[in-house]
């Protein structure tokens, strides 16, 4: 991977990105804006590191990489500029957003991407990986489906930046409805779902599915759920009433300072030991069949380490190249991408008796 350039190496995620990297034997070059932070980085790491941010000219930094790996976020003021030098030189651009309106943007370049020949794959991390995954998985036991839920449960650590990304996306709520993104109030929907321990309480969430699993599967109405504890639930009708608050500059930058103080992503014994579930199920409207999955994984951001490493190297292959165009982790690296990663485990729960599929595989199983 010595073609491959990680920008915003330097934050947390970005750090096991670039780590997961090197112990396979790559050399990427690290970069992103503050000089100071990259050149530490590059040398602990004994790589090559590269200082730029992405108001000049980006094309003329990234044009001798064959592919882009963004880990900078949030991604809604870093993947339209990277994306435009991407187009401008022939090279290759993933990331690992969960953001839906970025998702949105950059499959909008779908016709762009195709005619410069490359490969715009976001999402290659926790956000949507597994759910991307586990949707299309379920789709092809149901292709008729017509009807999408998603739900997830996991770890609730996070990093700097996805607690920037948290901030940005407050207040807000999406869900697609007959092919179209329809804005709703945040967490206005809520419902039980079985994550594998019995039911628990979940509420509707912004996530990027409603995007990608709609690439992949070709379903035109979908929600995502996320599982809520006890504690947060009581807060949330008081996060509704202030999502409006955070949105005023002065009270945003008080918010910003204290997440860059006090908000420093998972330990690495809750790397090593953390465990998140995604729960799915397609429906198909006209017969009322249903099929229905889990997918365990690891902690989030141990798996986006291992997933978006990945990734880049399917997509730097010479061989089997992923296709050019915007792609979704299904769609460019296959269904079963997720259980090549360490600690997946895939259930099927039912589904119909004409289904292409009735057990459970894992990459690595729990028992």
């Amino acid at each position: 991977m010595d073609s491959l350039l990680v920008y915003g190496s330097y934050g947390y995620t970005g750090q096991l990105v670039a780590r997961e990297a090197i112990s396979r034997g790559g050399s990427p070059v690290v970069a992103g804006r503050n000089g100071r932070k990259v050149r530490r980085q590059a040398d602990e790491l004994g790589v090559e590191g590269r200082t730029f941010d992405l108001a000049g000219d980006v094309a003329a930094r990234i044009g001798s990489f064959d592919a882009v790996l963004n880990c900078a976020g949030p991604f809604a003021e870093t993947a339209d500029p990277l994306l435009d030098a991407c187009l401008a030189t022939g090279t290759d651009y993933l990331d690992i957003t969960g953001e839906f309106t970025v998702f949105e943007r950059l499959r909008q370049h779908d016709a762009d991407a195709r005619e410069a020949g490359i490969t715009v794959l976001p999402g290659v991390g926790f956000d949507v990986v597994p759910s991307d995954c586990l949707a299309a998985f379920l789709h092809d036991q149901l292709p008729a489906a017509d009807e999408l839920t998603l739900a997830i449960s996991g770890s609730v650590s996070v990093s700097r930046g996805t607690a920037r990304t948290i901030l940005d996306l407050l207040g807000q709520g999406v869900v697609r409805r007959n092919g179209r993104l329809v804005e709703v109030p945040a967490a206005f929907r809520s419902r039980e779902i079985d994550f594998g321990d019995g039911p628990e309480h979940a509420v509707l969430a912004p996530w990027g599915d409603v995007v990608t699993a709609a690439h992949s599967t070709g379903v035109e109405s979908i929600e995502v759920y996320v599982a809520v504890p006890p504690a947060a639930r009581r807060a949330m009708p008081l996060a509704r009433a202030l999502g409006w608050l955070a949105e005023r500059r002065p009270i945003e930058r008080v918010l910003e300072w204290g997440i860059d103080a006090y908000v420093d992503g998972p330990d690495e014994r809750e790397l090593a030991t953390d465990t998140a579930v995604i729960w799915g199920e397609v429906r198909d409207s006209e017969t009322d069949r249903t099929a229905r999955g889990r997918l365990r994984t690891p902690n989030p951001y141990a798996l986006t380490a291992e997933s978006a490493v990945s990734a880049a190297e399917r997509v730097l292959a010479d061989g089997d190249r992923v296709q050019a165009g915007f792609q979704t982790p299904a769609s460019a690296l296959g269904t079963d991408f997720v259980l090549e990663l360490t600690g997946t485990e895939r259930k099927l729960l039912d589904a119909p008796a004409d289904s292409n599929d009735s057990n459970w595989s894992a990459a690595e199983s729990e028992d």
